[in-house]
């Protein structure tokens, strides 16, 4: 039996811009999702993935070598099919066995389960953890096998091969990879809080590209944001980092920040974090946060130290 596992993600400045260049900070999770794989002597690849109270979600069977589906099952309340799901993963491994032509081609067989340890519908990763693993099960590029088989800035499989903050950035389509030593010594006062919603980061990558022309000055000052926001001394810094951040990315989104729509009556400061209009925002806080957010509905309330690695 051999495992592979990798860290969720959340994306702390430069959402969307990220795309183009911007220097941004981002954050492995203490939650991610493992690959379990164990050979078997019949030429199939039995693929089981589960959710984080170890139900299984998702079925699939492909003969071997030729990783023609056979079977898929999907068990789930939310938007998709088995066969969607099935082609999607189907895809994966095609184009992992591209970058590795030996991956894969065998007369015997596989039976894999993947284990997520967080809610599927939380967006921290379940895609970006599974082509990680796959990637590294395959002894491939990660970012090639990403960029492959979806898009993408990357920086959620760097933050799945990373233990420790990070800034990360395009240049020239290659992805730059530097460790930072984030810990705010306030972290107290900072907490993630989920929107009751996954938000889907492809639609509003393309919302984002839409009114993104001409946006240089803006990818600088995010970039020089990013550093302030890694470097912030207090949180009233970190306060006012926020919110010029939101104000500049509002500006080219052409959406209001999610304080302003949702929250205007916080008394801290309310990021949104990745695509804008779910999964987690970050808000800087106190003794009564939780009190707050929860009076508003929104119970998923984690502090920093349980959230991030």
């Amino acid at each position: 039996m051999k495992k592979h596992y990798s860290n969720g993600k959340l994306l702390l400045t430069g959402e969307y811009v990220v795309l183009d260049g911007a220097k941004s900070l981002a954050v492995p999770t203490k939650f991610g999702q493992d690959l379990i794989i164990e050979p078997i002597n019949e030429p199939e690849l039995i693929w089981g993935s589960f959710t984080n109270e170890g139900e299984c979600w998702f079925e699939a069977s492909f003969t071997l070598p030729k990783l023609r589906l056979t079977s898929a099952t999907f068990n789930s309340d939310k938007e998709g099919s088995a066969e969607f799901i099935a082609e999607t993963l189907q895809n994966i491994l095609q184009e992992a066995r591209k970058l590795n032509p030996s991956f894969i081609q065998t007369e015997t067989g596989y039976i894999i389960k993947t284990n997520l340890t967080f809610p599927q519908n939380w967006g921290l990763g379940s895609s970006s953890t599974l082509i990680n693993n796959i990637a590294s099960w395959a002894n491939v590029n990660a970012f090639d096998l990403l960029w492959n088989a979806f898009s993408g800035s990357g920086y959620d499989i760097a933050c799945a091969q990373n233990d420790s903050p990070i800034f990360y950035q395009l240049e020239n389509k290659n992805p730059i990879v530097i460790r930072n030593d984030f810990n705010p010594s306030y972290k107290e006062e900072l907490f993630f809080v989920y929107l009751n919603q996954k938000q889907n980061s492809r639609e509003g990558i393309a919302q984002y590209k839409k009114n993104n022309s001409n946006i240089q000055d803006e990818i600088n000052t995010i970039s020089l944001l990013s550093d302030n926001f890694s470097t912030a001394n207090s949180i009233s810094e970190m306060n006012s980092i926020i919110v010029e951040h939101e104000k500049i990315i509002s500006s080219i989104l052409k959406i209001p920040p999610v304080k302003e729509r949702l929250f205007s009556d916080y008394f801290g400061e309310i990021k949104s974090l990745g695509a804008w209009g779910g999964d987690f925002i970050l808000a800087t806080g106190n003794e009564n946060t939780r009190e707050y957010f929860t009076k508003k509905g929104y119970e998923t309330i984690l502090p920093y130290n349980d959230m991030i690695l």
